[in-house]
């Protein structure tokens, strides 16, 4: 499968020119590529194809006066950004159709030298290359120096270079992975248990096996440090340098959380991955609770983002990810019979069922649940009354066949037999 490695670069101050200037080249073609189609529309034209685009904006834009810098830089980085604004249509019209999964996309817009995010892209034929040295040389920029922290397990096809808010860049190289390589990496799966896991709030994650994992709360131990720098945004004249300091100091803060939260999703999601053959999970709607009075805790927790992460791993390293429907009742149900016991408050963390008398914490009885509705384990059919009732298979029992009432047997612990003996009483008050 195809991956992105990023590696942090260090450019020197003419390296930093050079990319500026690319930068500025790339978002101009890419403007002028949306203009002209937005113009077309206007007038009821056709749309102009990719090559007329690359005729028009880059080779006959390069000998006019107004356009004359675009030849600064490489010309791969103005044709990939001709190829981005193909995309974002394509991407646009599949949304309108229908055709397109996930949210609905808009249609383009201009990019503006104030955003957040400026990349250009090289591919191979730009002879971009790695040297002895282990810098990154690019055409027109020269040999950066990379921050190498593991090494590429295949030759790239392509770069991306990233200059993000905060002032930093990096090289994100497109790998090709090896997937006899991936499985020797990871514990064979046959040995392996699989594991439910139901996301929250007061807990990151619960385990169907009692794990529970803290949520670190990245944003909320660093909202102090926030409003501190935020407040000296606030009080400089807009345009002036300090200005400018103070808002690098702001984007600094925010991506310290953001990396933090990103290096505890990667470490667990891949500990997780390790450690089960198979994981199974609850499909949030986290774009509904995040417009809840819970919004910037749900945002700080970043489900999104850690499921993705589970789920492109499982498929690198040969695990099962499963994702449950979110309207099943995971929370409602007992794991102990399979009673349907009604909706609980959020306030409510433990219950008792009651059919059988078990105690459930909330979180717990929930991962269980998902485990189980993901088909990750062998579980009984859910036990119900009627004229004449059949007693079902207990946990320790997953897999065998329903007996009779009058047949259980009472095997197991204390509380089991407990909880065994009333189904059987249950039963025969029903059948006399």
């Amino acid at each position: 499968m195809q991956l992105r490695y990023a590696f942090r670069l260090d450019p020197g101050r003419g390296q930093r020119a050079a990319l500026a200037r690319a930068f500025g080249c790339a978002r101009v073609v890419y403007n002028d590529a949306v203009a002209a189609r937005e113009r077309a529309r206007r007038e009821g034209a056709p749309y102009p194809g990719a090559a007329v685009l690359s005729t028009m904006l880059v080779t006959q834009a390069k000998s006019t006066p107004e356009r004359a810098w675009l030849a600064e830089v490489s010309a791969v980085v103005l044709q990939q950004a001709l190829r981005d604004v193909e995309r974002a249509y394509t991407n646009f019209f599949a949304s309108l159709k229908g055709a397109r999964k996930g949210a609905r996309v808009g249609a383009p817009r201009f990019k503006s030298k104030r955003d957040a995010r400026q990349a250009i892209r090289f591919t191979a034929n730009a002879r971009w290359r790695i040297t002895g040295a282990g810098r990154l040389l690019l055409p027109k920029v020269g040999e950066v120096r990379v921050r190498w922290s593991r090494t590429l397990p295949s030759v790239p096809s392509s770069v991306t270079v990233v200059r993000d808010a905060a002032g930093r860049y990096f090289a994100s190289f497109v790998i090709e992975t090896d997937p006899d390589a991936d499985l020797a990496r990871m514990p064979d799966a046959e040995d392996l248990p699989s594991v439910g896991i139901d996301l929250g709030l007061t807990h990151f994650a619960v385990l169907s096996d009692g794990t529970k994992i803290d949520s670190p709360r990245f944003l909320r131990r660093a909202e102090k440090k926030l409003k501190k720098t935020q407040r000296e945004l606030s009080r400089k004249q807009k345009g002036s340098r300090n200005r400018e300091k103070a808002r690098l100091k702001v984007a600094r803060t925010h991506v310290q959380v953001t990396d933090a939260r990103r290096e505890f999703h990667h470490q667990l999601s891949t500990r997780l991955i390790r450690e089960n053959q198979g994981i199974g999970v609850e499909d949030l709607a986290v774009k509904g609770l995040a417009r809840t009075r819970l919004g910037k805790a749900v945002h700080d927790a970043g489900w999104a983002s850690f499921l993705a992460m589970l789920e492109y791993k499982a498929q690198r390293y040969g695990r099962t990810f499963v994702k449950v429907g979110r309207f099943e009742p995971t929370s409602q149900v007992c794991s102990a019979c399979g009673i349907k016991d009604g909706p609980k408050p959020l306030h409510v963390r433990t219950w008792t069922c009651s059919a059988c008398g078990t105690v459930h914490d909330r979180d717990h009885n929930a991962a269980i649940n998902v485990k189980q509705a993901a088909g990750l384990a062998v579980t009984a059919c859910r036990a119900q009354v009627r004229p004449e009732p059949t007693v079902l298979a207990q946990r320790e029992e997953a897999g065998s066949h329903g007996v009779r009432s009058g047949a259980v047997p009472l095997r197991g612990t204390a509380p089991d037999r407990k909880a065994r003996i009333s189904l059987l009483q249950l039963g025969e008050q029903v059948k006399a």
